[in-house]
């Protein structure tokens, strides 16, 4: 059985520690040993009736010759203990050991730190050798997924050429680029535009975030920089695609702060990886981020990162495409001035967008209605506070 993430087999050891401790209580309860003072168990050696005595610890089980079954008391541990039970003709059985609770707490102990080990081996195993990095094989997603945006198609499209044919271009003297940025406000694509590349050039896809190189420990970021490259390498021809991207290759600070070193650890890293990068590796980096501005110079120059693309808030030509994608099965009413309604949505993200018309059709589902009307974009848009109703 494959487990779909770590909790389930934190929850699967928590049980079978649960089932291990039910299972010793059970064993030590059916002791049925019973208890005398050492008083008593003095009389019974000084008269001789001590047949047999086993020695475990605090404790001193024996058995009586003129009564059956098994009793215990209190060791003395005393110097000649040992020998005075010798001298009375006492049978001894060093061989005996009773599972006692601090036996049963000891193992748990063990066997709880090994499990503890084991997983931290695996997690670093994991980290270091690539596992947390998933190599998608198909991401089901095109450039017809994507409105508008017709130049940036067309340029990705002679870019695809270059990365399918690279001893092609490479015999006219163009060489395929190791790196694209998507610069632009959030929520419009750059993710989607990334896979759309993938599928387009028949490429494997590796998605990360630039959170997945931040750790708490000094130097894990840098080998994780590695651990993604390597698997690339292993996995090519490939997109390798690093969304907030400015979140690991922001401009290097000097400070000497411990998160400036790591910061700077992490690009020299990734430097030195995208200069190890040779055209037949077959890898390409695509880098998105909301900041172009605050990314390190040596990092996006010309030869690491060669093509630029802004995916900015949609057009007036992209805003009509998306009313007819976010809506596809209950439409826009035709009383509905669509160019007021396009005005409105200007300078709006095309998440936010889907968002505003989702709403809508909540509403107008909700009335039982088969398409939606101004009156259901100003009550979604007075919900999510998206646009200026006022302008409808």
């Amino acid at each position: 059985m494959k487990l779909k993430n770590k909790y389930q087999l934190i929850i699967i050891i928590a049980l079978i520690l649960l089932i291990f401790v039910i299972i010793l209580f059970n064993i030590l309860s059916n002791n049925n040993s019973t208890y005398i003072s050492y008083k008593e168990f003095n009389k019974y050696l000084i008269s001789g009736d001590i047949d047999s005595a086993s020695l475990d610890g605090e404790k001193v089980f024996f058995n009586l010759k003129s009564a059956s079954g098994e009793y215990y008391t209190d060791n003395p541990s005393t110097e000649n203990f040992k020998e005075t039970l010798l001298l009375n003709d006492v049978k001894l059985d060093d061989s005996f050991n009773s599972f006692t609770v601090e036996d049963a707490l000891d193992i748990l102990f063990y066997l709880v730190f090994f499990v503890f080990i084991g997983f931290a081996i695996y997690k670093i195993t994991a980290t270091f050798g690539g596992q947390k990095f998933k190599v998608v094989r198909k991401t089901n997603t095109t450039f017809n997924d994507i409105c508008g945006m017709a130049d940036i198609k067309k340029d990705m499209t002679k870019t695809i050429d270059i990365i399918k044919n690279p001893q092609e271009y490479e015999q006219k003297g163009i060489r395929a680029p190791k790196g694209i940025i998507l610069e632009g406000p959030p929520g419009n694509g750059k993710t989607l535009f990334a896979k759309a590349l993938a599928t387009e050039a028949g490429l494997n896809f590796i998605p990360a975030k630039g959170a997945d190189f931040q750790s708490a420990i000094m130097s894990i970021g840098p080998q994780k920089i590695k651990a993604l490259f390597r698997k690339a390498r292993k996995n090519k021809p490939c997109i390798l695609f690093i969304d907030e991207f400015d979140s690991i290759g922001e401009r290097r600070s000097y400070t000497g702060m411990g998160i400036d070193k790591e910061n700077n650890r992490i690009i020299t890293a990734m430097l030195n990886e995208m200069d190890g990068f040779e055209e037949k590796d077959g890898v390409l980096v695509i880098g998105a981020t909301n900041s172009y501005s605050s990314l390190d110079s040596a990092l996006i120059r010309p030869g690491r990162f060669d093509k630029k693309f802004n995916i900015g808030n949609p057009d007036k030509n992209t805003l009509k495409e998306l009313l007819e994608m976010y809506t596809p099965k209950i439409k826009l009413s035709q009383t509905i001035n669509k160019e007021s309604l396009i005005k409105c949505l200007s300078g709006i993200s095309c998440s936010a967008i889907e968002t505003l018309l989702n709403e809508a059709t909540l509403e107008a589902v909700s009335k039982n209605k088969d398409e939606i009307s101004i009156e259901d974009i100003i009550i979604a848009g007075k919900k999510t506070n998206i646009i200026n109703i006022n302008k409808l």
